[in-house]
C-alpha cells in the first residue's frame, strides 16, 4: 500500500519500521516539529523524524493541519491509507477522508475502555488486569471510531514505561496483520456505554498520598513511571518512586517502619525497588539506601 505515516514518540517508531520491512511504499511521514531541549537549547527531531530520515522517507512537520495548503499537500501524496501511531494533532476532517481507506490509529488500549491521551498510565494506575492495543479507523470524535483488530496483554506488575514498550510493539504487528489482510477485517463499533476516559496525566497527581491502601499506591507508582514519576519528600529532597512491592505491615501512614524502607500506608506498607533523588540517575533501593539511609520513625509528609 501507499502509507502516509503520522506519529511522533518512541512508542510510534515500531510500527514505521515493521511497515518499512513489510515493504509498503511509505510516501511520506508526518511527526511534531523538532523542539529545543538541553542546555545549549539545540533543536531535537522527534523519534519518529529521525527514524524517517534513517530510512530515507521524506518527513513533514506541520505545526497544524487545519490550512487548506496543508489538506491539499496530504491530498496530493495519494495514499492507499494514513497509519497514525501517538501524533499529537488532531486531524480534520479533510485529512481523515483524504487517503483510499481513511486514517488507521494504533491505540494503545482495549477500546472502548481508555479513550484519551493517556491509556496506558490510566489502566495501569486503575488496576486493570490486561490492557492491549486496538486498530481503529479514526473519525472525527476522540478515538471513538470502529475496530478492526485488538491485541491483548497482561499487566500484572509491569509500569507504564515496560508496558509502553511492550504495546509499541505489539501494535506494530497488529497494524502489519491488518494491512497484509485488509480486506478480511470487518469494522465493528464500539459500545458507547463501556466508554472510559484516560486524560493527560497532571503533574499534580504525581505525589504519593500516604492514607491510601498500598495496593492502591502501588498502582500509582507503576502507572506513573518512568514519566512524571511519582514522588515524596524526604527532608525536603523530592524522591520519586518508579517501582515498588506491597508488604504486610502496619504503622501510621507515611512512617518509615524498617530499616529497609518500608513505609507505612492507610492499610498494609510498601517498600521501593526503585528510586530516582532529584538530579540522579534511577537506582535500585540497595544502592539508594547507602548513600542515603532513612531510620524507622521517619515521618515522611
Amino acid at each position: 500500500m501507499r502509507i502516509i505515516f503520522m506519529g511522533t514518540p518512541d512508542f510510534a517508531v515500531p510500527a514505521l519500521t515493521a511497515l518499512h520491512a513489510a515493504g509498503h511504499e511509505i510516501v511520506c511521514v508526518y511527526s511534531q516539529p523538532p523542539s529545543r531541549s538541553g542546555r545549549g537549547k539545540k533543536l531535537r527531531l522527534s523519534p519518529v523524524q529521525a527514524k524517517a530520515e534513517e530510512l530515507g522517507i521524506e518527513v513533514r512537520t506541520p505545526k497544524s493541519l487545519k490550512g487548506e495548503e496543508e489538506r491539499q499537500a496530504f491530498a496530493a501524496l495519494d495514499a492507499d491509507v494514513a497509519v497514525v501511531a501517538a501524533y499529537g494533532l488532531i486531524l480534520p476532517q479533510a485529512i481523515l477522508d483524504a487517503p483510499m481507506h481513511g486514517c488507521l490509529n494504533i491505540h494503545a488500549s482495549i477500546l472502548p475502555r481508555w479513550r484519551g491521551a493517556a491509556p496506558i498510565h490510566r489502566a495501569v494506575m486503575a488496576g486493570d488486569e490486561e490492557t492491549g492495543v486496538t486498530i481503529m479507523q479514526m473519525e472525527a470524535g476522540l478515538d471513538t471510531g470502529p475496530m478492526l483488530h485488538i491485541v491483548r496483554t497482561p499487566i500484572g506488575a509491569k509500569t507504564t514505561g515496560h508496558l509502553t514498550a511492550e504495546l509499541a510493539e505489539l501494535g506494530a504487528g497488529a497494524m502489519v496483520e491488518v494491512l497484509a489482510n485488509f480486506a478480511q477485517y470487518e469494522a465493528q463499533p464500539q459500545d458507547d456505554s463501556l466508554a472510559t476516559y484516560a486524560p493527560k496525566i497532571d503533574k499534580a497527581e504525581a505525589r504519593i498520598d500516604w492514607s491510601r491502601g498500598a495496593s492502591e499506591i502501588v498502582r500509582h507508582i507503576h502507572g506513573l513511571a518512568p514519566f512524571p514519576g511519582a514522588w515524596f519528600e524526604l527532608e525536603g529532597e523530592r524522591v520519586k518512586v518508579l517501582q515498588a512491592i506491597m508488604v504486610s505491615a502496619e504503622g501510621s501512614p507515611g512512617t518509615v517502619i524498617d530499616a529497609s524502607l518500608g513505609i507505612a500506608c492507610g492499610s498494609d506498607a510498601i517498600r521501593p525497588e526503585r528510586l530516582q533523588r532529584a538530579g540522579k540517575p534511577a537506582m535500585d533501593l540497595d544502592d539508594f539506601l547507602r548513600g542515603r539511609p532513612v531510620e524507622p520513625g521517619t515521618v515522611l509528609p
